[in-house]
């Protein structure tokens, strides 16, 4: 019974964290590219309940926790592609996307691709996408000084103190503290709240397929998938002795990709810090037990998804930001590690500074030719590399 115990409590703290801050990128990303509620709505209930029942089974089937959720870094692609393409046409870009990881997994082209594109040349991209995370975090200071700053103090003094034995990560107590300071100034509105939990009504779309979407889209979000995520979830399962199939691993990111793209999800990855919670405990043989439980959470979570996005949407646009920025810290250090410290270090800044200029050519966004101009400059420059 100890067991089971422990290992649901592993799971509430990565439900905790897996419903947080990424729910929040989400709808930060989802508000300022003028998505409406209902669309956020029908997001936050396709990568939860579709990716859910996909945990349990593979984690059912394997004996060892494979918990799907999410590519975070192509949800924050897909903010910026908003900005010059329409909804539909990112769905359209999503079903792409999941025939793509599809044909590897099933394939095997999977580890072939990612030697082929330098992965310094992907962390620049990444982290110039990112970046707009941190400094919004930093901005979000003059914005509401008092709840950034008790937020912010909260998560680098639970860092701080990491030697204490800590029931939540850091970032759920940032959370809570945000959350009373913003309860003590205003309150929320439960009643309209209560009304509608538990009556999602998911939106189901019309992709549309155009060249625009094709090429700022599907390559990038399939590397997100394979190379930001997936790899993540791959090797914090390895160090614990778990032996994950990759190639069934792609396959099924693309198979489920193609549903969750109906109902305006992103597409699917295995996830990593959420991976990494659950196998935390001392009993690898249990830990798929776990995933169970998490995998339900999940499920429960997605059909509530109107109140959860009330809720968000409702909270200061401060709190979200700082959210996001204190979640995507590690993983924007980790991307310029990546991208500098290595053997494509031009190819990774050139990759860095196309991306963060924003600027769509051919109606294509900056992260699309973030990996074209850092692969070409990288060729041309760090041959002896390899490209």
């Amino acid at each position: 019974m100890s067991v089971l115990l422990n290992e649901f409590l592993n799971a509430i703290v990565a439900f905790l964290f897996a419903a947080s801050a990424p729910v929040a990128i989400i709808i930060s990303v989802s508000l300022e590219s003028g998505l409406s509620e209902s669309d956020i709505g029908s997001w936050i209930f396709a990568v939860f309940v579709f990716n859910g029942f996909l945990s349990i089974a593979m984690s059912v089937s394997y004996r060892q926790p494979l918990v799907f959720l999410w590519t975070i870094p192509g949800a924050i692609l897909v903010g910026t592609a908003l900005n010059t393409l329409s909804f539909e046409e990112v769905i359209g870009a999503y079903i792409l996307t999941g025939a793509l990881l599809l044909c590897l997994g099933l394939t095997g082209w999977v580890k072939k691709i990612m030697d082929w594109l330098p992965m310094p040349i992907v962390m620049g991209m990444v982290a110039g996408v990112f970046v707009s995370f941190g400094l919004n975090w930093i901005k979000a200071f003059e914005a509401d000084f008092f709840l950034v700053s008790a937020m912010s103090a909260t998560f680098l003094a639970v860092i701080v103190l990491n030697r204490m034995p800590l029931l939540l990560p850091p970032l759920i107590y940032a959370l809570i503290v945000g959350v009373i300071i913003i309860v003590e100034r205003q309150g929320f509105e439960t009643g309209e709240f209560a009304l509608t939990a538990f009556t999602v009504t998911p939106k189901t779309y019309v992709p549309e397929f155009s060249l625009s979407a094709t090429l700022e889209l599907v390559a990038p979000l399939a590397v997100t998938v394979i190379a930001a995520q997936n790899t993540q979830g791959i090797v914090v399962l390895k160090n614990v002795g778990h032996n994950p199939p990759v190639n069934t691993i792609t396959s099924y990111c693309g198979f489920m990709s193609l549903f969750t793209a109906i109902y305006g999800g992103i597409s699917t990855c295995l996830t990593g810090p959420v991976n990494a919670i659950l196998v935390s405990s001392s009993r690898p043989d249990a830990h798929w037990i776990a995933a169970i439980f998490l995998g339900v959470f999940a499920i429960l979570f997605g059909l509530n998804a109107p109140t959860v996005t009330k809720i968000l949407v409702a909270a200061p646009p401060a709190f979200l930001t700082t959210l996001a920025g204190l979640a995507l810290l590690k993983t924007l250090q980790a991307a310029f590690s990546g991208a500098f410290n290595s053997s494509h270090p031009m190819g990774g800044l050139i990759a860095f500074l196309v991306t963060l200029g924003g600027v769509p050519m051919l109606n294509i966004g900056s992260p699309f030719w973030g990996l074209v101009f850092g692969a070409f400059v990288s060729f041309l420059l760090e041959r002896k590399s390899s490209i």
